[in-house]
């Protein structure tokens, strides 16, 4: 079973993900350059979206700094504060994560303390329990390899089960991801523009006519089509249990649904919601409708996000006479004319309703009482 997310959103004058020039990131599709946000951009959102929704402290750390991390959680159970770090170096190094001393700057301490090669991605869980593993190291005791890498195994958080972890040095340690995310990109054409600003000093002479900051910054609006989808038995088997699979799911789509990249949002106030949402359960197989928005919407003159959810709603009814084999549940939440234009695939729902209408889906394929 898999849950596709289907999003049309409009976002303002705003440069939500920049590139290494600081230019909002593009891409040509279509023979076109469209606006694009990254996916790596959009389920960082999506992840800083979990806390607001579920507790903190149940979720995923993502950091090379594991030997502090390991060694807060230890705390005053040993107190020497060396003697925890080389417990933490030691658990950390027996369950097959490689360490290193940081490349040092001019500011760093000479003693800085080692970290991982690459970003690990750990649960709650397996960061308590690599603690504790530590912990029984203090006199000598020896932890076997199998008991770390097995305290870094399994008990996966929600984050760590939608979007997976690659150990490349301890491949027994990867977690493959249950949810996969699109770049997002603009159902038309889209030219960059740039906003020439300057700033006033508030205590320059009443003589001095210039400027006390000039600069440029550069953006562009659009409306987006914005793509996931989760694989529903890959998330369970990550998570060890259905009632969680259930909550994972509910928590995914309110959060990826809601989210947005936080990029020059001081500047461009952008936070908007979107224009539609289509949920679709699925038996066959994820399929992403980007190709709806091959040929760039042009809708001068008229509300784009409407011409794109028609667009998207005849793509859909083409593919599913083409290939559907009637197993697919949708439910639809749409703004304005475009919930007219949604209404052909399913009847608008709020997201609420259309969030407990996926979640009775998946409740019933995996034998979950509600």
């Amino acid at each position: 079973m898999f849950i596709d997310v289907h999003v049309l959103q409009t976002v303002p004058p705003s440069n939500i993900n920049r590139d290494d020039t600081g230019s909002p990131k593009t891409a040509v599709y279509g023979g076109v350059r469209r606006a694009r946000v990254s996916s790596q951009a959009w389920k960082r959102a999506t992840r800083t979206e979990f806390r607001e929704l579920i507790d903190p402290a149940s979720l995923g750390v993502r950091t090379k700094r594991v030997v502090e991390l390991i060694a807060e959680r230890i705390g005053s159970t040993i107190p020497d504060v060396d003697a925890r770090h080389a417990a933490a170096i030691q658990v950390l190094k027996d369950a097959g994560i490689v360490l290193e001393k940081p490349r040092k700057r001019k500011e760093d301490a000479d003693d800085a303390v080692e970290q991982s090669k690459y970003l690990l991605f750990l649960s709650a869980n397996q960061i308590d329990r690599l603690a504790q593993l530590a912990v029984a190291t203090v006199g000598g005791a020896k932890v076997e390899k199998s008991a770390a890498k097995a305290a870094a195994n399994g008990a996966d958080s929600i984050d760590v089960a939608l979007f997976g972890r690659m150990v490349a040095d301890s491949a027994d340690l990867n977690v493959d991801a249950a949810a996969q995310v699109a770049h997002a990109i603009s159902v038309h054409a889209v030219n960059n523009e740039f906003d020439y600003y300057t700033a006033v000093d508030d205590r320059a002479p009443e003589d001095n006519a210039g400027a006390g900051m000039i600069g440029v910054v550069e953006f562009n609006s659009s409306t987006l089509y914005r793509y996931a989808t989760v694989n529903v038995g890959m998330l369970e088997k990550n998570l060890g249990d259905r009632t969680a699979t259930v909550h994972a799911i509910e928590t995914f789509l309110k959060a990826f649904v809601r989210s947005m990249p936080s990029g020059k949002q001081n500047t461009f106030a952008n936070r908007t919601l979107p224009d539609a949402v289509v949920l679709s359960v699925r038996t066959d197989q994820p399929v992403n409708l980007v190709t709806a928005f091959e040929e760039p919407v042009e809708a001068l003159g008229a509300v784009r996000a409407t011409a794109a959810a028609k667009a998207l709603v005849s793509r859909y009814s083409a593919i599913e006479s083409a290939f559907g084999d009637g197993g697919t549940t949708n439910f639809v939440v749409g703004t304005g004319d475009g919930a007219d234009a949604l209404g052909e695939i399913a009847t608008p729902v709020s997201f609420a309703a259309a969030v407990d209408g996926v979640s009775g889906r998946v409740r019933a394929a995996l034998g979950v009482s509600s």
